[in-house]
């Protein structure tokens, strides 16, 4: 049941004033007489002369208060006795059955109006739930809110217009930024160098890389001053090299077999099952999100293995396990952020960038390394 001691967080309208909370029933009240669908998600109402629950915003006739009982989930209520209302349908919406859908609606609404930057509320009311659970909801099936939803879906086309020859003022407000203090507060982390220097190609980059031979076939390994900034795996030097320059165009790319021969050392080892050095220095370019999931992946100790879900409720986002899976597949730096440690829930190995058969391949050789 609504407690007083433990009140149910709320986001209201904007052009309403703001509750902090339902403190109480006689606010639970309210937004039943009201028909409040703000509030859906926050709470259920039970019936006691018909033995059923409904949501807030339920179209029902309103029952007698002294007939009402308030609880805070749905299996609350059932557990109470009482039985899911078949015309709201409250364990529809609050058992997730309807959000992957509510969710694909709400990305589908931001990509068509992402000029405007759409409020929460207003969101809210193309999902048909309160903010706040639409909030918990996006965040909790994409890893992002759905202001970071956008906010992404603007760095993309902005890229993409840079990449069509547009200048940064013109492709910023073709994006939908409105000015340049958010798109350059933002633009390090979420592209690795300022919009001028990426349009560019990163000019004045000074990026050197070199080629191996490892158990898992051929191996380019590329770094800056800072740090290794790509690890890749394939069967062709020169496609390898050809993907490393149309990345960084107008960097400053050469071959230096000798400054990066210790780094050689480490990752081809890590490529027989060796495991990785985690003192190798990284210059990577991610999302905060990213780089929680990567952080959390090189956690996973030699010899085993993570699901995706598990990954995802390591990080503390139970249900961000597709967003876990795109971190995974983004991962610029193969075996340094062990990402082939991550396998589906039964088992299957999943997805491998650079080849399920060289997954399968090193996750045998570590196995076996580990019982050494």
């Amino acid at each position: 049941m609504l407690a007083e001691a433990k009140p149910i967080l709320v986001v209201a309208k904007a052009e309403q004033a703001k509750p902090t909370a339902i403190a109480n029933d006689v606010q639970a009240w309210r937004a039943v007489q009201e028909r409040d669908r703000r509030y859906d998600g926050m709470f259920v109402y039970a019936v006691k002369s018909t033995g059923v629950y409904c949501r807030p915003s339920c179209a029902s006739r309103r029952p007698r208060r002294e007939m009402v009982e308030f609880f805070e989930q749905p299996q609350q209520a059932e557990r109470a006795g009482f039985r899911s209302c078949l015309r709201c349908r409250p364990t529809e919406l609050n058992g997730e059955r309807e959000m992957p859908q509510v969710i694909t609606r709400v990305c589908r609404f931001i990509d068509d109006i992402i000029d405007e930057g759409p409020t929460l509320d207003r969101l809210a009311e193309v999902a048909g739930v309160s903010p706040f659970h639409l909030q918990r909801s996006f965040k909790g099936a994409l890893g992002v809110s759905p202001r970071q939803y956008a906010e992404l879906k603007r760095f993309l086309r902005f890229k993409s217009r840079l990449q069509k020859g547009d200048d940064v003022t013109t492709a910023m407000y073709e994006a939908g930024f409105s000015g340049p203090s958010r798109l350059y507060e933002r633009s390090t982390s979420a592209m690795g160098m300022t919009p001028s220097a990426y349009r560019s190609g990163a000019p004045g980059q000074r990026i050197r890389y070199t080629l191996a031979n490892s158990a898992l076939g051929r191996v380019l390994i590329a770094a800056t001053d800072k740090g290794v900034c790509a690890v890749r795996i394939g069967d062709s030097d020169k496609q390898l090299e050809a993907t490393l320059r149309d990345e960084f165009a107008k960097a400053e790319i050469a071959r230096d077999d000798r400054e990066l021969a210790s780094y050689v050392r480490d990752i081809v080892g890590a490529a027989e099952g060796k495991g990785i050095a985690h003192q190798i220095p990284l210059d990577i370019r991610h999302t905060a999100f990213q780089w929680k999931v990567w952080q959390a992946l090189r956690k996973i100790k030699l010899g085993e293995t993570r699901s995706y879900q598990q990954v995802a409720k390591a990080i503390g986002e139970p249900r961000a396990v597709r967003a876990v899976a795109n971190a995974c597949a983004a991962n610029p730096v193969a075996l340094v952020i062990p990402c082939h440690r991550v396998v589906r829930n039964d088992g299957q190995k999943g997805g491998y960038r650079w080849g399920v058969e060289r997954k399968k391949q090193l996750l045998e050789k570590e196995k076996e390394r580990s019982k050494k």
